[in-house]
């Protein structure tokens, strides 16, 4: 077994037959899972693919996003897709993936943000846990989403600027998922 490559490719130079086998892939991590939703959210940007053999076996991705604060709005690398194949969980692949997923983050947004039920596998990658309520431009308005409250986790860059961990944060709106 060869050891482990990371590629860096955005949603468009990824051929069909990648995409499909991404697509697998996730659904195989994620359990049966992963929806039809999760995939639009996951392509659009720049994916971070771990390949063992030239086998994917695991990826992130990260799509731009609008976060706003209190004062300003921030572009944000949104994180998405963060997954291994069962079979080659626990051995730092996915840390490898976030690795790079944080230096395009860092090269191109105000600042990254993801959601998870995790926040432990992240807050070990520099991370930070988003304090402060959260909430979503939905369509009917400016909607609290209290449930995401503790889960969404932010990544400073050189643009971030002197931001409140406590303030409330407000994401744009997507079907599925709005975090």
């Amino acid at each position: 077994m060869a050891a482990p490559k990371l590629r860096q490719a955005t949603t468009d130079e990824l051929r069909l037959g990648e995409l499909i086998r991404l697509r697998a892939l996730l659904d195989v991590a994620f359990g049966g899972y992963f929806t039809d939703d999760d995939w639009h959210h996951a392509v659009g940007g720049t994916h971070v693919l771990v390949e063992v053999d030239d086998i994917v076996v695991s990826h992130a991705s990260v799509v731009p996003r609008r976060l706003e604060l209190i004062d300003r709005v921030l572009r944000a690398g949104y994180v998405e897709s963060v997954a291994t194949h069962p079979l080659f969980q626990r051995r730092g692949h996915a840390a490898a993936a976030m690795e790079g997923i944080a230096s395009v983050i860092h090269d191109t947004y105000d600042i990254g943000a993801l959601s998870t039920g995790v926040p432990e596998f992240y807050l070990n990658l520099g991370w930070e846990r988003w304090r402060g309520m959260t909430f979503v431009n939905a369509p009917e308005g400016h909607v609290r989403t209290m449930e995401e409250d503790g889960g969404v986790l932010v990544l400073r860059t050189s643009r971030t600027g002197a931001i409140d961990l406590d303030a409330p944060i407000t994401c744009d709106y997507r079907f599925g998922d709005v975090w």
